[in-house]
């Protein structure tokens, strides 16, 4: 067709250097390829754990499970370990596998095209430069950008001091100021308890109340430490979690919704009456128990850990606030009922634009062969992808953190899962010395109609028994995509067994 390939400024670019672009690199190093560059676009690895260092930061699944399978660490100091741990880890991950030395740090793409006549991506970053890359892995996570303002008028109105999770001014004396925390979900959870015994007042602006269990957060005890470092202890350990998953994961994918209607019903209303009656145990006003109650099922959000979050509304400078906020004001935020309130600092916990809504793909920013436009094609048809990590339209290219990914306890998991798919398409490739893999059109309409098929439990909870509940679970199509209806051993096997017929070679 006249088409020639010409040499990229690098065969593989991984797009990204959080825990995804961490389990890229190092398991393109385990698989014993070198030719490989992580462009990042701050100055350090670690993703959402380096960006976000709010007061009470802790990671919120047991931090065991919590981390790379070929990288196990058995010295946590807690259950829960603390955000500056987290990053901790990451980082000495990335020197251990040496991954410093292929990074590029201060990199952001903003656009990638893919060159047909030369079968390579060209990668455009924020100051102008094109990269050009014969494989593209793309890292970014799920948590794109924050959601500033939430829709609030006025956000520049205020005079005060804002604060936000992912670039929280630690140098802003918060002591004896009049705040307010916008939000209830997993990061006001954390950042409440942990500012309110400093600050003079603190309201809580509550849209819709969270499901906030309390955080078993003991301490590792040494010996334990020490049997995880036994080889093969700490796999194990793992792979009891796993397989005590399973089942639960099956269910919610292989019954019948006939059968599963009034099962997930009644679970819902007797969860709701046990955390009811925990809430009215924990906090001392029975009308601020009341107002913390969902009225939904706790799977239909992020259900939150905390240890302190319902008790923190027993102190006497912590209020409660559920009136809608109309706008911000010069001096704070006024609410639907035309009270202004007054704040020093007002934090945003308002949340993040998601990878699973067809909104955060901004058209021309990702184009692939003959003008695909992955912007459009999500706002048309939904999000979608191959297993989660590939399309047609896009050779060359797989995402770390697509729609339908999440079939693991942790992000680790799953990244591990993703990462093995693509490093294997890329494998083959070079085995057969085909310049484009791209995966065919037959496969990706077959499994996502897969996926379709087997998330209808999954989309009847969320979107008909809890209908309305804003949540990142579900998106704009009243698509489910941040899950992946399927089991997790199943998930991680087919992350490392698809067939390559799935996929067209070329040269």
């Amino acid at each position: 067709m006249g088409t020639t390939t010409t040499q990229p400024d690098h065969e593989i670019v991984v797009i990204g250097a959080g825990p995804g672009g961490i389990a890229a690199g190092a398991l393109l190093k385990r698989a014993g390829i070198e030719e490989f560059t992580i462009l990042e676009r701050a100055g350090e690895v670690g993703g959402s754990w380096r960006d976000n260092t709010y007061p009470g930061i802790s990671v919120d699944v047991p931090a065991l499970t919590y981390q790379y399978s070929f990288a196990r660490k058995a010295d946590w100091p807690t259950l829960f370990p603390a955000g500056v741990e987290v990053q901790a880890y990451h980082q000495d991950v990335a020197r251990r596998y040496g991954l410093y030395r292929h990074l590029r740090f201060h990199t952001e793409i903003v656009r990638e095209v893919w060159d047909e006549t030369h079968r390579r991506w060209e990668l455009h970053t924020a100051d102008g430069q094109i990269i050009t890359a014969r494989f593209v892995i793309s890292a970014v996570g799920a948590f794109l950008r924050p959601k500033v303002d939430c829709g609030i008028e006025g956000f520049g109105d205020f005079a005060g001091k804002v604060q936000c999770p992912d670039a929280w001014d630690h140098d802003f004396d918060m002591a004896g100021k009049r705040v307010a925390v916008v939000g209830t979900g997993a990061s006001s959870v954390q950042i409440t308890p942990a500012i309110a015994p400093e600050v003079a007042h603190l309201d809580v602006h509550q849209r819709t109340p969270v499901w906030c269990v309390p955080k078993p957060d003991y301490a590792v005890p040494q010996w334990f430490q020490n049997a995880l470092r036994v080889p093969g202890v700490a796999a194990a350990q793992q792979g009891m979690i796993l397989l005590a998953m399973e089942p639960i994961a099956r269910l919610a994918t292989y019954l019948p919704l006939r059968l599963v209607k009034p099962l997930m019903a009644a679970f819902d209303a007797f969860a709701k009456r046990v955390y009811g009656a925990y809430l009215r145990r924990v906090i001392d006003d029975p009308d601020t128990a009341a107002a913390l109650t969902p009225d939904y099922g706790p799977m239909a959000k992020r259900l939150t850990l905390s240890t302190g979050y319902p008790a923190v509304f027993n102190r006497d400078n912590v209020r409660l606030v559920t009136d809608g906020i109309e706008r911000f004001t010069e001096h704070g935020l006024r609410t639907s009922d035309g009270t202004e309130h007054k704040y020093d600092v007002i934090v945003l916990a308002t949340g993040y634009q998601m990878h699973t809504d067809p909104e955060s793909y901004a058209e021309g920013a990702i184009v692939g062969r003959d003008g695909f436009d992955l912007g459009q094609f999500f706002r048309a048809n939904g999000v979608q992808a191959y297993e989660g990590v590939a399309l047609p339209g896009l050779p060359n290219r797989w995402m770390l953190v697509g729609p339908y990914s999440l079939a693991d306890i942790g992000w680790h998991g799953m990244v591990e899962t993703t990462a093995s798919h693509a490093i294997r398409a890329i494998r083959e490739a070079r085995r057969r010395g085909a310049s484009v893999v791209e995966v065919s059109e037959r496969a990706h309409a077959a499994h996502h109609a897969e996926i379709r098929r087997r998330g209808q439990v999954l989309r009847y909870y969320i979107s008909t028994l809890n209908k309305g509940i804003p949540t990142y679970y579900s998106n704009s199509h009243g698509d489910t995509p941040y899950f992946r209806p399927s089991g997790l051993l199943e998930t991680r096997w087919r992350g490392r067994h698809f067939p390559f017929t799935d996929y067209h070679f070329g040269r």
